[in-house]
């Protein structure tokens, strides 16, 4: 097999469990002559899911021992394939007939040389279409989202998540989600990969933002279609998820806004949008609500000021300075 119209496919695993072996067995079966190599990062999972075999593929699992968050991982699996293209994929996504054919041809076309990163239609088990794709935020979004105006508000604050677009034509986007992620070997490496900043969330739009700042487009492509759960194994953790996002808006902030918007942003995170959300939590009556979002906030305030003082992880006052920008 040669590496021309071929894609190493990478699959970060954390307690995954059946999603994995129904995404490893989607690739068997509908991309196998598409793909030069699987690799599964496995951070640390518990529950078995390391284990998967799949005779069809010969996988290369690599087990980390403990979790090294999505970007870190996602970086790890990438340095041990060589094919021209890297297909980043989620343990709760799988392959459907020609999914990844249709997007590497589309990749292939001289026409399309300018596109950096492609994505899939994905849709759920009963057949809805997940809109997915994303524009890059700007500091009053985030603001909004912070302050709880724009869930008080949607129809005036635009979102992060393109939901006016129905995903069910092809077109140059902002972004589109990591769960399927058809990105350039070169480009890739030229870019550095994933920043390893972020834990979990958002460094996939920081590497689309990237993207585009280095002249390369990002498609999606609706007629490559995929299965995606959507939620993923970040559910049975909701109050890391909340602080994992929340300090990855901050870390995407001081990358990519000015310093004074980037602050603005990380004291309204930190100091205001508890409340918005304990009050939406008592609202709906759950007290189980109102508890995670605490131990959330009280887990991300923790981990801000590990990055700020502590001597481990890179401080957020100084990442700005990485790949400075304007407010997008």
């Amino acid at each position: 097999m040669t590496n021309f119209n071929n894609a190493d496919v990478i699959i970060v695993n954390w307690n995954s469990g059946q999603w994995l072996s129904r995404c490893i067995r989607s690739i068997a079966y509908y991309g196998k002559d598409n793909v030069e190599k699987v690799v599964v990062v496995d951070n640390g999972s518990r529950d078995g899911s390391d284990a998967v075999i799949c005779p069809e593929l010969a996988l290369d699992i690599v087990r980390t021992g403990r979790n090294l968050g999505f970007g870190r991982a996602c970086n790890l699996g990438a340095h041990r394939g060589r094919a021209p293209y890297i297909l980043f994929l989620n343990p709760d996504a799988a392959l459907l007939p020609d999914t990844l054919h249709t997007a590497i041809s589309f990749m292939e076309r001289p026409e399309n040389a300018g596109v950096g990163v492609c994505g899939a239609k994905l849709i759920e088990e009963d057949g809805i279409v997940q809109r997915h794709c994303a524009r890059f935020p700007t500091p009053t979004v985030l603001l909004a989202a912070a302050s709880g105006l724009a869930t008080l508000f949607p129809r005036l604050i635009p979102g992060l998540h393109d939901r006016e677009f129905d995903h069910l034509s092809s077109r140059p986007v902002d972004h589109v989600i990591g769960a399927f992620y058809l990105i350039r070997r070169h480009l890739f490496e030229r870019l550095g990969g994933f920043d390893e900043q972020f834990f979990v969330y958002l460094e996939d739009l920081d590497l689309s933002a990237r993207v585009h700042q280095a002249g390369y487009g990002v498609f999606y492509l609706a007629e490559a279609v995929g299965l995606h759960r959507g939620g993923g194994t970040s559910e049975q953790v909701k109050p890391q998820r909340l602080a994992y996002a929340l300090e990855s808006r901050i870390v995407y902030a001081f990358k990519h806004f000015t310093p004074a918007s980037a602050l603005a942003v990380a004291m309204v995170t930190l100091g205001v949008e508890p409340f918005p959300r304990l009050i939406r939590a008592v609202s709906r009556r759950s007290l189980t609500d109102a508890r995670e979002t605490g131990r959330g906030f009280v887990l991300l305030w923790g981990r801000v000021l590990r990055r700020v003082f502590g001597r481990s992880g890179t401080k957020i006052a100084n990442s700005s300075a990485i790949h400075p920008a304007g407010d997008a």
